[in-house]
């Protein structure tokens, strides 16, 4: 390997090389520290070098590098990602594409951009013309468009457009192949499946394409409860109304939001609270909704006031597991789908089953057309087979889980992967070099 590494770097003259080990070492990571099951199997798995390039014509030289010495490449972007979707398995080249930043064009209603571009920056520029991103990760801040598209499903603004992968989301995506002469091929409509939340396996991502929606002046409520369920039922209430603009229905039982110490002023002990986003211009629908479900504002910013200071979007989807292990690092996670049920029965069941164990936080979304809750639960670790226990329990009464303990996609929320993107693979990636080892019916890498 190091002769083929040596051969490879003397290849790329005048792309960005980092070889410092320690610096390497801190660009094959993600945040699968969240997992205390991933953390020892990831545990020394690092890339070689890593290369950053700045445009789709140095990616090509990459790609044609790694295919020519058969050297393994991982794809990264800001590594944000929480199941060790860019940590290498098997070494090589950490792909880094935070270089390629450009906001290639805005128009209403899309943007195309380079994969590279933070997902704030994009929404700030969008903004500008009276649009905005549809969707973003608690992370939007660091995370980039081709990170969340590569290894994200969903999150604030999921209430509104559903997930990220639906029909509709993404608009467009090109990619570079990794051959003898890698291509640049671009993939518009469904076809943008065949690289979706695929975690790099089956083509490196150059530009995306995105829908936008109208940008609402957003304001942010809490509401409080003091029954975990009526805080439940209000969040789908919320979400039913129809009328109603939302970005963001979280729901915390206690004693979640004990974590959050930048709003404890807003949230008694032993109360659960709702966080929400919602265009002003529905504020004014807000009172009677609360007041029908005994609940309470205790805090609430108008979309100017918002803009500044703390963001309640940086307390939802899995920044709340962030700020659960800032407190106690002995707390790990779920991700569950609840189906869809009237009077939220399984919710309520999984509550009650639990108890502190399984700590329950909801975030609401769109699938299908109707708003549904799914969770990422906090869950106070003690072993694996513990752990594996709580999942098989949720899955035998009907809750979907995508576990987060895993880095094999199978494994996760698909259970089995798309053979759209198999054969996609087969086609772009010949030596099976990207990102190997996260699949359990692709072969390792052909070194040959």
């Amino acid at each position: 390997m190091t002769t083929k590494l040596d051969a490879l770097i003397n290849s790329l003259e005048g792309i960005e090389i980092i070889t410092d080990s320690i610096q390497v070492a801190k660009l094959s990571q993600d945040y699968h520290t969240f997992s205390p099951v991933l953390v020892p199997k990831l545990e020394g798995k690092v890339g070689d070098i890593v290369v950053r390039p700045v445009n789709e014509t140095e990616v090509l030289k990459v790609a044609a590098a790694c295919a020519k010495y058969r050297v393994p490449v991982t794809m990264r972007g800001a590594g944000t990602g929480n199941y060790g979707q860019c940590v290498p398995l098997h070494g090589g080249v950490i792909l880094d594409t935070t270089r390629m930043h450009e906001i290639l064009w805005v128009k209403p209603g899309v943007a195309r951009v380079e994969v590279g571009v933070k997902l704030a920056a994009l929404d700030k520029k969008t903004r500008e013309i009276g649009w905005e991103i549809r969707m973003a990760p608690s992370t939007y801040r660091t995370a980039t468009i081709g990170g969340f598209i590569a290894g994200g499903s969903g999150g604030i603004g999921s209430i509104q457009y559903g997930l990220l992968g639906d029909r509709g989301n993404i608009l467009a995506l090109r990619v570079v192949t990794v051959e003898d002469e890698p291509r640049a091929i671009e993939l518009r409509g469904d076809d943008v499946q065949k690289v979706n939340h695929a975690w790099g396996i089956n083509g490196i991502i150059t530009e995306v394409e995105i829908p936008l929606g109208p940008a609402y002046p957003w304001a942010e409520v809490i509401v409080t409860f003091d029954e975990f369920m009526t805080a439940a039922k209000f969040g789908q209430a919320v979400g039913n109304t129809d009328g109603m603009i939302k970005k963001l229905i979280s729901v915390f039982a206690s004693p979640i939001p004990q974590y959050f110490h930048a709003l404890q002023e807003y949230i008694s002990e032993e109360t659960h609270a709702v966080f929400l986003i919602i265009a002003e211009s529905s504020l004014e629908f807000l009172p009677g909704l609360v007041q029908k479900y005994g609940g309470e504002i205790t805090y609430k910013k108008s979309a100017e006031e918002a803009g500044k200071g703390t963001h309640l979007a940086e307390f939802s989807w899995n920044h709340t597991t962030l700020h659960a292990r800032s407190v106690d690092t002995g707390i790990t996670y779920l991700q569950s789908m609840f189906p869809r049920q009237s009077n939220l029965q399984l919710v309520e069941q999984m509550y009650h089953h639990f108890g502190d164990e399984v700590m329950m936080h909801l975030e609401f979304f769109r699938v299908n057309g109707a708003v549904v809750p799914g969770a990422l639960q906090l869950v106070r670790y003690t072993t694996e087979e513990r752990l594996n226990e709580i999942i098989r329990y949720h899955e035998e009464q009907g809750v979907s889980i995508a576990n987060p303990h895993t880095y094999i996609i199978e494994d996760g929320g698909r259970k089995v992967i798309d053979p759209e993107q198999l054969k996609f693979k087969e086609i772009v990636d010949p030596y099976r070099l990207m990102n190997p080892g996260k699949s359990k019916v692709i072969q390792l890498p052909n070194q040959n």
